[in-house]
């Protein structure tokens, strides 16, 4: 394999659309983590700090930090929430509403068009029953 191959089979792997999709996706996940940290920290600690939690608060047994695991798990949860509601769910009903199908009928076949293809197949009937 010679190096413009080899060039055109990497530009054949990076401009499909599935790798651009995955690139574009990690990305804005990586920044839309951003987002959803704040959104913890700004609305949703407040609250649980309201009702006496503590955003110190450490749960450990014996010399594993539990809490950390408990946090990272809400955490976890916080986020699939905000992207299942904000993102998901829209996009899915968006797509649903664009890929929606109009029922169309089939138009009616003139008279005309259709005596035409009746002799048509006579025709065709006749030359095949006359051939030996």
């Amino acid at each position: 394999m010679n190096i413009k191959e080899i060039l055109g089979e990497f530009k054949s792997f990076v401009t499909k659309g599935n790798v651009i999709d995955l690139a574009v996706g990690v990305l804005i996940g990586a920044a839309f983590g951003n987002v959803v940290k704040a959104f913890t920290d700004g609305f949703v600690q407040p609250v649980i700090n309201l009702f006496g939690g503590s955003s110190k608060a450490s749960v450990h047994l014996w010399i594993f930090d539990v809490g950390l695991v408990f946090n990272a798990f809400i955490t976890f949860l916080i986020t699939a929430a905000v992207l299942f509601f904000v993102f998901v769910k829209p996009m899915n009903k968006l797509k649903a509403i664009t890929d929606k199908k109009v029922d169309v009928e089939p138009t009616p076949i003139p008279a005309d068009v259709q005596l035409l293809a009746e002799i048509r197949d006579l025709l065709k009937a006749q030359a095949g029953s006359t051939r030996p």
